[in-house]
């Protein structure tokens, strides 16, 4: 469990706050910044050792809590603070004070800082919901249980639908022996695959809607590939979780209180998210507060991270704290994803943009693997590539990158390459699955699980649950859907 205090938190928001501040200066100093398209990291002219920090800090990652968990859950703040000095430094020499703090302060405002208070106002909303009385968590009940959250991930999103029921699902099999296979397939179908469907989903679709990809496109077009997933997990999950039970002697768990629900009303303000995303989504306005250069913030995203904002203070304040206490809410999962995803976002600047640069970049060869000798898209490559990125970077970048690869206009890729879009759609989403960072509600699923005595898997140790499940399973999927070439 990741124990806080006053100093580990002031470490944790140092690299935010002092970027903030160095680029804030420059504002408040009235140095005059150079035009934006200047200021633009250009990927095609950065060498791959750029991508050295981001690499480090997912070795860290995976090594610290393996070799030296102690260690790491006193000063994963500052290992992480580490890696992200360790790019932004020599940016600054290299690339210059400008270049650097714009592209920090960018990735922060505009990708962080709401990535970070959703985050915030599902894992706050969600805790506020309390499920009462003695469910068993016996195979079936448990299947039942991921059915229902793999649903509402499309409806809600994945981190919403985690959030909401981790806490319950973890309680139904508290008296279970054998439990850390029940968050792994949570992982797997709840926090990744089931918000396949919708843009409200995942952030990778979100941003798809945004490009103009239709709002219920997924819905019609990758269903089958989600249905086939959810089916073979949920019958791969039934399977094992049976012979464990089984194993364990058929434990019934304590009987005799009837079902409930305390905080239902927190329900409501996940309607509020709900709809405050959507707004921001929708809404057309283009005016907002500018910051530097071309870094806005635009008054639709204001009244959205405003808004949810409110919805968590308000969720505090109305829930008894009685409530909370009962789901054993802590802090600590959250704080660990800011940290955590504050570094990841920073240092892996250098390794999107060299993405981005395509064919002009130092990753041309990996970049050029999607499209064959004809100039048509390979689909099977763009489920991969996209797919496998996703599973260590951030999924939403990772889609747009090859959205754009594929030719970046929505109606082009619906209408004529819609096997194309399809396979960069559910790698982003599917494979985030993969490994712990691939997904911020995996990262915070499995903190949960921790603080209720469930002792998770390493980060390798995750990943061979992934790759001996979905691995074979993404396999199969890619040759079924993807492997013809487009007509």
């Amino acid at each position: 469990m990741i124990r806080l205090s006053p100093l580990n938190l002031r470490w944790g928001w140092l690299t935010f706050f002092s970027i903030i501040g160095a680029s804030l200066s420059l504002l408040v100093l009235n140095v005059a910044p150079a035009a934006a398209a200047e200021l633009h990291l250009d990927g095609a002219s950065l060498s791959v050792a750029f991508a050295g920090p981001f690499a480090g800090l997912l070795l860290s990652i995976a090594l610290f809590p393996l070799l030296a968990a102690g260690f790491w859950e006193r000063h994963y703040g500052k290992v992480t603070l580490f890696w992200v000095f360790l790019f932004l430094i020599p940016s600054f020499g290299l690339l210059g004070g400008e270049v650097t703090l714009y592209n920090a302060l960018h990735t922060l405002i505009a990708e962080y800082c709401p990535f970070i208070i959703l985050l915030l106002a599902l894992f706050t909303i969600a805790g506020g919901v309390r499920l009462t009385g003695t469910l068993a968590g016996t195979p079936k009940v448990n299947l039942v249980f991921l059915l229902i959250g793999t649903v509402l991930a499309s409806l809600m999103g994945t981190t919403g639908a985690a959030m909401l029921l981790i806490r319950p699902y973890l309680v139904a099999s508290a008296h279970r022996k054998y439990r850390v296979h029940n968050v792994v397939f949570f992982i797997f179908l709840v926090a990744n695959i089931g918000g396949s469907l919708t843009p409200l989903g995942d952030p990778p679709l979100f941003l798809g809607f945004l490009k103009g990809v239709s709002f219920f496109w997924t819905t019609v077009h990758i269903w089958p590939e989600t249905l086939t997933m959810v089916c073979l997990l949920l019958a791969i999950h039934y399977l094992i979780d049976l012979y464990l039970y089984r194993k364990e002697g058929q434990p019934q768990g304590p009987k005799g209180q009837p079902l409930g629900l305390e905080g239902s009303y927190n329900f409501l303000l996940i309607l509020g998210v709900i709809g405050l995303v959507l707004y921001s989504g929708l809404a057309k306005s283009s005016k907002g507060i500018v910051i530097w250069g071309d870094i806005d913030y635009l008054y639709s995203n204001l009244l959205r991270d405003g808004g949810l904002l409110f919805l968590t203070g308000l969720s505090l304040w109305i829930t008894p704290k009685s409530v909370r206490r009962g789901n054993h809410f802590t802090w600590g999962p959250i704080v660990e994803v800011a940290k955590i995803f504050a570094g990841i976002f920073i240092a892996m600047i250098p390794a999107i943009a060299i993405l981005k640069a395509g064919s002009l970049g130092a990753l041309k060869s990996l970049v050029g693997l999607v499209t064959d000798s004809n100039g048509q898209p390979v689909n099977i490559a763009y489920f991969w590539l996209t797919g496998s990125l996703s599973s260590f970077l951030d999924n939403a970048p990772t889609y747009l990158v090859f959205f754009n690869a594929a030719g970046g206009e929505a109606k082009a890729l619906m209408n004529d390459l819609p096997q194309t879009l399809a396979a960069i759609s559910c790698g982003a989403v599917f494979m985030g699955a993969n490994t712990y960072i691939g997904n911020a509600p995996n990262f915070m699923v499995r903190s949960i699980a921790e603080e209720r005595g469930v002792h998770m898997p390493s980060f390798f140790g995750y990943m061979v649950w992934s790759i001996g499940i979905l691995v074979p399973l993404f396999l199969g999927l890619s040759w079924l859907f993807f492997a013809s070439s487009p007509k």
